[in-house]
């Protein structure tokens, strides 16, 4: 599943999500199958609780493919397609993907700079993945 627009000057999954669609994903990856009513509870606490306003946004998710919806007697039950991991994981393998493809050395370039400069275990991690790819090669 590809999020359409990445937003660099934000952070977190805002970066992916306007910001109450990033707030209800929060709240459905930590209750894993909710309700519109459990989400605009868990929601009260920002002061967002129109329930039409939740339910328009848990639909929306739905027509994007991150929430399944299925009906339980009456209710209406969301739960996410993917965990928060497997989504972060996902969205990050696409624009490394994308970065390489479009800038190629000079993006992987950077990334080592940033790796560098972020943590030098990361940097080792790196190494080792590296060693891992060429021995497989090797095979």
């Amino acid at each position: 599943m590809k999020i359409q627009q990445f937003k660099f000057k934000e952070s977190g999954l805002n970066r992916f999500f306007g910001p109450l669609e990033a707030k209800v994903m929060e709240c459905i990856w930590h209750g894993k199958q909710m309700t519109i009513k459990d989400v605009q509870i868990a929601l009260e606490k920002d002061k967002i609780v129109n329930f039409n306003t939740v339910m328009t946004v848990m639909n929306r998710l739905v027509e994007k493919g991150l929430l399944d919806k299925y009906v339980k007697g009456r209710v209406s039950v969301y739960q996410p397609v993917l965990s928060q991991q497997e989504f972060l994981e996902g969205q990050s393998k696409e624009l490394t993907s994308e970065l390489i493809d479009e800038f190629g050395l000079l993006a992987v370039s950077h990334m080592l700079d940033a790796v560098e400069e972020a943590d030098e275990e990361l940097l080792l991690l790196l190494e080792q993945k590296i060693k891992k790819l060429k021995a497989s090669e090797e095979i």
